[in-house]
């Protein structure tokens, strides 16, 4: 058996496993690639046309809410550095069918945003008169599209069967270029550019409160500081976890989210006033299909704007790269935990999860198939992500109450405070993505019951020795919380029915969060059951070849 102390360091992973080959920074822009993606594209415009300049404050609240998730994956990834440790914690925390779950929402949202930043690639790329007839009209694929982005996401899974540390070393320089441009577009268009009285001319809040609060999940503020997590996806595979997860976590979240607020700001200040002299909800002008390089082109910089549509392929390109790897560790951590078949973690002489690499290539190509729009897919994610992000702080009270003495490289300051407070957070997220989007994400999640538990009954059926065990005790509050926040999504404000009027919708949600909170604290396993778990996924961390 191995110890739950040498378990946190990571120094117990068996030779044949996932190599550690990734540093700080190989980590730390690992996450950044992931965050400036195509969010920063088009973030600014989306935001600004929900809730006018008032847009700068969904950006702030926005950065807030990411930071408190990020600040309890860091103390998590450090105590377990273990490959796709995002699908891992409710697993260790709640038994096996609130890990099925939870590993069910990370494995969603990782393989659908690599397909997303495809598209985005392509429809930015119809500035371009040779791309022009890779979309229809509504935005979706033409045949000759839908080859180009097949070969686009070929080209993510082929850099990744060379091995995590030729992807480090790829994504590193391309991230280098994702920072530089964002930075140069803020101050070279600000400079000459810039009018405060945007800001007032037609309204700071033309949408109110409720503009503000929905453009934080729909507008893509919320997906476009996603991705912090990316690191912690890459743990099992870092030369030093104690050190540098914490560090590489919450280093990316101040970079990103210091980027896409001074991106608004001058984004707002630098229009002319005839592109929103009819309000905000109308603003247009000639090249806003790609809204940057269209503003860069409208105030005189032209060859700035040919530098934003080539960055709207590297941009985006870097993201999907990212999240191909992510999408193969976190299959990889399900296998292990025993919800998916052990092919998902077999991996190849460079120590590559080869199976999960090409799922997530056949996952990324039936995304291709045509939906209502980029911007919808958006929104779906980022409900689906945030849920995903919501297991961590559960599992954080489970693991202060349970494992009080594990060694922890990064101890998050007022835990006990922050840990419920980022859960409640996570929910508003969730909750203002509005019905429309949270129906559709609940049809996701019935299918993966219906996949995952297909595997877990075939397993139990065929006696396998890893087959999961499903904690039914431990997860009794599971239900009642993703049924909790439909129910209150349909009777509330945000494409609901309404019965529910704004600001009390905010203190249901809080009273909701908080009573799950401490129910799941209190019927978590117990502390032998958690180091059982924990033991068992060190254990067996080295693949099959």
């Amino acid at each position: 058996m191995v110890s739950v102390e040498k378990a946190a360091t990571g120094d117990t992973t068996p030779s044949g496993g996932l190599r550690r080959d990734v540093g700080l920074i190989g980590l730390m822009w690992a996450s950044v690639g992931s965050i400036i993606g195509s969010g920063w594209l088009y973030g600014a415009q989306k935001a600004v046309v929900q809730a006018g300049p008032a847009a700068t404050i969904s950006w702030v609240v926005g950065a807030i809410a990411i930071v408190l998730l990020a600040l309890v994956h860091a103390e998590l990834g450090g105590m377990f550095p273990v490959a796709g440790g995002t699908a891992r914690y409710p697993h260790y925390a709640f038994g096996g069918l609130a890990g099925m779950s939870f590993g069910w929402f990370s494995w969603l949202q990782a393989a659908t945003v690599a397909p997303i930043e495809v598209e985005a690639m392509v429809g930015y790329a119809g500035h371009w008169k040779w791309a022009r007839h890779l979309e229809h009209a509504d935005g979706t694929l033409t045949a000759s599209g839908l080859l180009v982005a097949v070969f686009l996401m070929a080209l993510f899974v082929g850099v990744n069967f060379f091995g995590v540390r030729v992807l480090a070393h790829t994504n590193s320089a391309a991230t280098w270029w994702k920072i530089a441009v964002p930075l140069a577009a803020i101050f070279i268009i600000a400079v000459g550019n810039f009018h405060p009285a945007n800001f007032h001319s037609e309204g700071f809040a033309p949408m109110g409160a409720k503009g503000v609060l929905a453009a934080i999940s729909t507008s893509g503020i919320i997906f476009a500081l996603l991705g912090f997590e990316q690191a912690i996806q890459l743990a099992g595979e870092s030369r030093n976890p104690k050190r540098d997860l914490p560090r590489a976590t919450l280093g990316s979240v101040a970079i990103g989210a210091v980027i896409y607020v001074l991106l608004q700001v001058v984004f707002i200040a630098a229009l002319p006033h005839s592109t929103f002299a009819h309000g905000w909800a109308h603003l247009h002008y000639p090249g806003d299909r790609g809204p940057w390089a269209g503003l860069a082109t409208l105030v005189g910089l032209g060859w700035l704007a040919w530098v934003l549509y080539l960055d709207a392929i590297i941009s985006p390109g870097g993201t999907g790269l990212i999240y191909t790897t992510a999408t193969s560790r976190v299959s990889f951590g399900l296998a292990k935990n025993g919800y998916a078949p052990k092919i998902f973690s077999r991996t190849d002489s460079r120590g590559v999860p080869w199976f999960g690499l090409i799922m997530s290539f056949v996952t990324g190509v039936i995304c291709f198939l045509p939906f209502p729009s980029w911007q919808e897919l958006v929104s779906f994610i980022t409900s689906a992500s945030v849920l995903m992000y919501a297991g961590a702080p559960l599992a954080y009270g489970v693991f202060a109450d349970r494992l009080p003495h594990f060694e922890r490289p990064y101890r998050l300051p007022f835990g006990k405070l922050v840990s419920p407070l980022s859960f409640v957070v996570a929910n508003l997220i969730i909750y203002w993505s509005g019905w429309g989007t949270l129906w559709r994400l609940g049809i996701a999640i019935v299918l993966g019951y219906a996949l995952l538990g297909g595997y877990g009954v075939y397993a139990h059926g065929k006696g396998l020795p890893d087959a999961p065990r499903l904690d039914f005790k431990a997860a009794q509050w599971l239900p009642v919380y993703l049924v909790g926040m439909g129910v209150i999504s349909w009777q509330g404000g945000f494409g609901g029915q309404g019965h529910i009027a704004l600001w009390w919708d905010i203190l249901v949600i809080a009273v909701f969060s908080v009573v799950i909170y401490y129910w799941a604290k209190a019927t978590a396993s117990p502390a032998e059951d958690i180091e059982r778990s924990i033991d068992e996924v060190v254990v067996t961390d080295a693949p099959a070849h």
